[in-house]
Order: structure tokens, then C-alpha cells, then sequence
């Protein structure tokens, strides 16, 4: 796939799955919806040429966010579809810059197994099919999280994991949720230590306020 195209563009999170795969694609970058905190110096360190910003916070909100919030809109009764709002509005600036730039491809770190390559390769093809798709976990091979570290490992390019640490997290604006490790069993629950952005629910007591039907405030009660 490598050899077909002449200028990849590709997200960065800084995370495993979207980090390991990028040192040899990467010519433009454009982070997700999260922290962008040193993540230049971790592109540039993995060989990516040129490095863009795209704030994507207010789209993420207003045409995403609070769409499903007043439609309801909850995956079995438990997920709030952080993730699943996420890609399509990071998909869609991806295309945007492919086309400002003037790439022919698009790259994504999705697993082959999951429903996040889906969610970034349809809004790819909705919006330009004539864009080819790099998927290196998915035409390479690497097999699973532990081959992706040892490439990262090979190729300098910074991770925030580790083998005794890997979790695959997706960070934005609404959620933080992680997958992998003991939480492949359904069974097991999450350890404490992994909530980084709030405290367990046990522990919580939230109050949201609203105003002309959107949630304005979060209010978290000691």
C-alpha cells in the first residue's frame, strides 16, 4: 500500500494504536479532539514532515455531542458513545487537510478487529472515495498491542504504554475510555487507578444544569 501513495495524512494521539503505525507513513498529521501538549516533538520524532492543528472542540460539541445527548443516544443501556462520536468528526478534517495539502491517502491506527477502522473508513469515502486508506494494523503485521510497542520500540517512536501498562485509551472532551489488558474478560472490573478524568462513580454525585435544552454546567457535589 506504501508504494501507491505519495502523501499520507494521519491523526495523532499520541496513544499506542495511533502512534506506532506512523513512522514510516506520516508526511501531514492532525491530532484528535484531546490534550495537543508535546505531541509535535512526538510527530516529528516519529518522522511525520509537517505537523497540523485543528481545533475541532466546538464542531465536536455542538454537532455531535449535544445532538446525541438530546436524542438519548446510549449503546446498550451503558456507553455514551465517546468514541463512537469522536472519529467521524476527526475523519472528516483529516479528508480536509488531504485536500489542502494535496495528499492521496489517508492512515488511520484502528485494529483490524474493531468498529473504529468502520466509523473513519465510511466518513473517508463519504467524503472523497477516491482517497486511498493505509491500515497497518491491519496489512502488517502487527498482531496485537504487545507487537505494536516492540515497533514502536524499534523505530523511537514515544508511547505512553508498556507492556505491564496497556491499555488502549481514547481521550476527548467527553470520555476517557480504555480497552485491552484484564478488561478483555467481561468479567473483571476496571481498576481504580484507571479513571483519570473523574473519580469512580461509587464515589460521585454529579448535578447537571441546562439552558434552552443543552446542559450548560457540571457540578460535582463533595
Amino acid at each position: 500500500m506504501e508504494s501507491m501513495v505519495s502523501c499520507t495524512v494521519s491523526i495523532w494521539t499520541g496513544f499506542c494504536s495511533n502512534s506506532s503505525p506512523l513512522s514510516l507513513l506520516l508526511l501531514q498529521t492532525i491530532p484528535g479532539i484531546g490534550e495537543t501538549d508535546g505531541l509535535e516533538a512526538k510527530a516529528k520524532a516519529s518522522g511525520a514532515s509537517t505537523f497540523v492543528i485543528k481545533d475541532l472542540k466546538e464542531e465536536f460539541v455542538k454537532d455531535y455531542i449535544f445532538p446525541c445527548l438530546r436524542a438519548g443516544a446510549i449503546y446498550e443501556r451503558k456507553y455514551l458513545l465517546g468514541t463512537s462520536m469522536a472519529r467521524p468528526v476527526i475523519a472528516k478534517a483529516m479528508v480536509d487537510v488531504a485536500r489542502e495539502v494535496g495528499a492521496d491517502a489517508v492512515a488511520h491506527g484502528c485494529t483490524g478487529k474493531g468498529n473504529d477502522q468502520v466509523r473513519f473508513e465510511l466518513t473517508f469515502f463519504a467524503l472523497n472515495p477516491k482517497l486511498n486508506v493505509v491500515a497497518p494494523w491491519r496489512e502488517w503485521d502487527i498482531k496485537g498491542r504487545e507487537d505494536a510497542i516492540e515497533y514502536a520500540k524499534k523505530h523511537n517512536v514515544p508511547v505512553p504504554v508498556t507492556k505491564k501498562s496497556i491499555y488502549s485509551r481514547d481521550r476527548n472532551l467527553w470520555h476517557l475510555s480504555h480497552e485491552g489488558d484484564i478488561l478483555e474478560d467481561p468479567a473483571n472490573e476496571p481498576h481504580k487507578d484507571m479513571y483519570l478524568m473523574t473519580v469512580d462513580p461509587e464515589e460521585a454525585l454529579l448535578e447537571f444544569a441546562e439552558r434552552e435544552n443543552k446542559p450548560n454546567k457540571c457540578v460535582k457535589n463533595d
